[in-house]
């Protein structure tokens, strides 16, 4: 698992960018001089026909800055969505504008605090004129309060399907959520009759899900090791640095230890995303990519999380301080850790894709070990 020359250019560029575009700013010139919102879009719909290793490549150096832009949310979950779909006709009207940046959408998936498809109880009716109209709570809807479209899992009699509300449609609530993680936007959507349109095949969306899950589990684990990376990198700088009884404190061996058992963890974490990466851009899909995406997501989620943690407790005192960005880390881990569902979760989907026995039930009740 080797990245390309022109894979390590690309993550060159998106580096560099980043430090001079900190924050929200940095999502128009990421889309406008390196074209990150197209890179998994096929190139007949303006993109440029990348695959899931560019997208870690990506989504790696986003994690690094704790970038706040809305990548994941529209350039993996809706773009995949959209494709997993099948619906040339969605796809064409709305695909050119997530390319170009000048809009953006929102996939409105989990309730309940749950991202199985089995979960969702929105519910789709009949309308005028082959309209939808669409009724329930979607929670935890990644860059949801600003998006354009949203991309909505609802319920109808042949099954979960999906549907393209517009975002300021009549009967479509949104309000921003106040999550633990200020630099990951999401928001609460109420749909009361809100007008839809199908998009791809009506019952079709359990299968959409399934496998846009392994996709977004795999694009969020390259997140989670380029965190767990800048985390590692920031605290050894800072134990060469930090001076007590007359020694930096890198010195000392229990340091030594504990910063080595975090790059173990962070190069581990590496190679679990990197496998789900280099599969789904292989084509593999199904049993095959969900064992990957689930090891991935269980791996990095509890690397990051580690990881994060000791970057506070080498630090000492200016770690738990608002002036030092090891609270923004630990956050993230903490978010991170539970979107898409946590990671004893993530055990259950590799058991169950491996046809062994759950090892995490006890009793119907999910432990975390």
């Amino acid at each position: 698992m080797r990245f390309t020359e022109e894979q390590e250019e690309l993550r060159a560029a998106v580096r560099a960018l980043l430090r001079r575009h900190p924050g929200e700013a940095a999502w128009r010139p990421l889309v406008e001089q390196i074209g990150v919102a197209g890179l998994a879009v096929p190139e007949e719909y303006g993109g440029a026909g990348c695959g899931a290793v560019e997208v870690h490549v990506v989504m790696e150096e986003l994690g690094r800055e704790l970038s706040p832009v809305p990548y994941l949310g529209s350039a993996v979950l809706a773009v995949q969505a959209l494709l997993a779909a099948g619906d040339p006709g969605a796809c064409a009207a709305l695909l050119p504008g997530l390319v170009s940046g000048d809009a953006t959408a929102a996939l409105a998936w989990a309730e309940g605090g749950s991202w199985e498809p089995e979960a969702v109880r929105t519910e789709a009716a009949p309308g005028p004129g082959g309209s939808w109209r669409l009724t329930g709570v979607k929670e935890h809807v990644l860059d949801g309060a600003h998006a354009g479209t949203l991309l909505v899992a609802a319920r109808t009699s042949a099954g979960v399907s999906l549907f393209a509300v517009p975002g300021d449609a009549p009967g479509a609530g949104r309000e921003e959520s106040v999550p633990m993680d200020a630099t990951r936007a999401q928001a609460r959507v109420v749909l009361d009759g809100a007008e839809g349109r199908p998009v791809g095949t009506e019952g079709d969306g359990d299968r959409v899900l399934r496998h846009v899950l392994d996709l977004a589990c795999t694009a969020l684990a390259a997140e989670q090791v380029g965190a767990a990376a800048r985390c590692l990198e920031l605290t050894v700088a800072y134990a060469g640095e930090r001076v007590q009884f007359g020694r930096p404190i890198g010195s000392f061996q229990a340091v030594k230890h504990r910063l080595a058992d975090a790059y173990v963890q962070v190069e581990s974490a590496r190679s679990a995303a990197l496998g789900a990466a280099f599969a789904a851009a292989d084509g593999v899909r199904g049993p095959e990519l969900t064992r990957l995406a689930a090891t991935a997501a269980s791996v990095c989620s509890e690397a990051f999380s580690d990881v994060a943690g000791e970057m506070i407790q080498l630090h000492g005192g200016i770690g738990i301080t608002w002036e030092h960005d090891a609270h923004r880390y630990f956050k993230r881990a903490h978010g991170s850790g539970r979107l898409f569902g946590p990671p004893h979760w993530h055990r259950s989907r590799l058991a169950t894709a491996l046809g062994l026995p759950d090892p995490v039930a006890d009793g119907g009740r999910a432990v975390s070990r």
